[in-house]
């Protein structure tokens, strides 16, 4: 499981082999089963989780009770509650495996040490929060801009694979429209 993660970061930055075998030591494999929630709202998030195999997504339930989808992850990525994590305070969303997941985890000191320890661990953790930061501004600005459709489209054509292993009432939430639109505009484009 590791190999997803060493190759990602390898992608991204130098990493030498010491470096690797901290990767090794440090992130812990773990396997959860569907509807497994991970982390939950209410408390500090314990871990940063590398997802190498299945989906996730964050949640929370807004005034009305509903659960509310805030990110759903494609494999390979890291997913946790980041602000909460990275100040260690108490989050207001839950984690959840949508599918089976291999994830490998990590907690914040050991996190701290080695990007401290480790120049390619230093420089990855801030491509990661660079890449992070893009995501959230272009999700806000689509939010904002593009009809229920539009993102229904772009989510289709970049990530169909959500679509395929995502139940659609998440994937609604997500896209920011109730289920009922979601099945409107699915009927749509079908025509």
């Amino acid at each position: 499981m590791h190999n997803h993660l060493i190759q990602l970061i390898a992608q991204n930055v130098k990493i030498s082999d010491s470096e690797k075998d901290l990767c090794i030591q440090y992130f812990e494999p773990v396997l959860y089963p569907k509807t497994r929630i991970v982390e939950e709202e209410g408390k500090i998030p314990a871990y940063l989780y590398f997802v190498v195999s299945g989906f996730v997504r964050l949640f929370h339930y807004n005034d009305k009770g509903d659960e509310v989808t805030t990110h759903i992850n494609c494999p390979p990525g890291f997913i946790t509650s980041y602000s909460n994590f990275a100040n260690q305070c108490k989050s207001d969303e839950n984690m959840e495996c949508i599918t089976a997941c291999e994830l490998l985890r990590i907690n914040k000191i050991d996190l701290d040490w080695l990007v401290q320890q480790s120049p390619a661990f230093k420089a990855f953790s801030f491509f990661v929060f660079q890449q992070s930061l893009s995501y959230n501004e272009k999700r806000s600005r689509e939010l904002a801009t593009l009809s229920a459709e539009q993102r229904y489209l772009k989510l289709l054509n970049e990530h169909p694979e959500v679509l395929q292993n995502v139940p659609m009432q998440y994937i609604a939430s997500f896209l920011g429209m109730n289920a009922k639109s979601l099945s409107r505009i699915r009927k749509q484009i079908i025509r």
